[in-house]
């Protein structure tokens, strides 16, 4: 099975160096290996396109290095793609059906 692959360049994650300990926490429960540690001091996001927003990494994260807005690798836009045909795009006005707002699927 290939590695898991969502829209490329739409992810919301962002990791603040300065806030980084290296502690290592969110390698351990990122559940796609997303990061590693540069040379034990401090995380690196290595592959941001595999991240699928789960959010344990920011959660678990006690330095508030990590942010990401939970969205599953931007899953409503591949949902609305497989319904309604087309390709899936993020920031995508559809009318609502996004959580009420109207303003962006992801």
């Amino acid at each position: 099975m290939a590695d898991p692959r969502y829209i490329e360049g739409v992810t919301t994650l962002a990791l603040d160096v300065d806030k980084c300990t290296g502690c290592g926490r969110c390698l351990e429960v990122c559940p796609h290996g997303v990061f590693v540690l540069d040379g034990g001091k401090r995380a690196m996001i290595v592959d941001k396109d595999a991240c699928m927003e789960c959010g344990a990494c920011q959660r678990n994260c006690a330095f508030g290095a990590l942010s990401v807005e939970q969205g599953v690798g931007c899953a409503a836009a591949l949902y609305h793609a497989m319904i309604f045909g087309g390709e899936p795009m993020c920031g995508c006005d559809d009318g609502g059906s996004s959580g009420g707002s109207g303003s962006s699927c992801c």
